[in-house]
């Protein structure tokens, strides 16, 4: 929401009105979905683990990804801050120079994948968040935004109050 080197932040992104914040983040070298609400029990519902809402990110890494990383990936990762785990990994797209691995995670700790990531040794080249709760828009263009539609809404709530029961 602010940068103390001044540069553009998301809130340069949407109209002043309705005021609206972001919910979860993405790192200044990370791209892809950003959901903004004035809800505050939908962001809760979308950013707290216990609700289990999954996002869905891909990440280009240079050279190969081992399907014993992918496996330690979904076993979990142990991080200063604790045990880092997706709920599922999977490899997208390989050669030999890169590779895209699509991560489907279900909390959000600070720069929590790339820290998962480097741990494993592998190097981020790129990392886009492609969908929160089985949202996605393809042909939504970077730094453009449009509205939910009111299902889209009403599905997060729906999977959050599935998820939230569960747990």
């Amino acid at each position: 929401m602010s940068d103390p080197q001044g540069r553009p932040t998301v809130r340069t992104l949407v109209p002043d009105s309705p005021v609206t914040n972001p919910v979860g983040r993405l790192d200044l070298h990370s791209e892809g979905l950003m959901l903004m609400t004035n809800d505050g029990d939908l962001a809760l519902r979308v950013t707290h683990p216990r609700y289990g809402i999954e996002k869905v990110y891909h990440i280009l890494v240079r050279g190969s990804f081992p399907s014993s990383a992918l496996n330690k990936l979904t076993q979990g990762i142990e991080l200063d801050d604790g045990l880092a785990r997706a709920k599922r990994a999977r490899v997208v797209d390989a050669s030999q120079a890169r590779t895209i691995v699509e991560l489907t995670m279900t909390e959000g700790r600070k720069r929590e994948i790339r820290r998962m990531f480097d741990t494993l040794g592998a190097d981020v080249q790129r990392l886009v968040r492609t969908s929160i709760a089985g949202i996605a828009d393809r042909t939504l263009r970077s730094g453009k935004y449009r509205v939910l539609a009111i299902q889209e809404i009403q599905s997060i709530y729906a999977q959050s109050a599935k998820q939230g029961s569960d747990g």
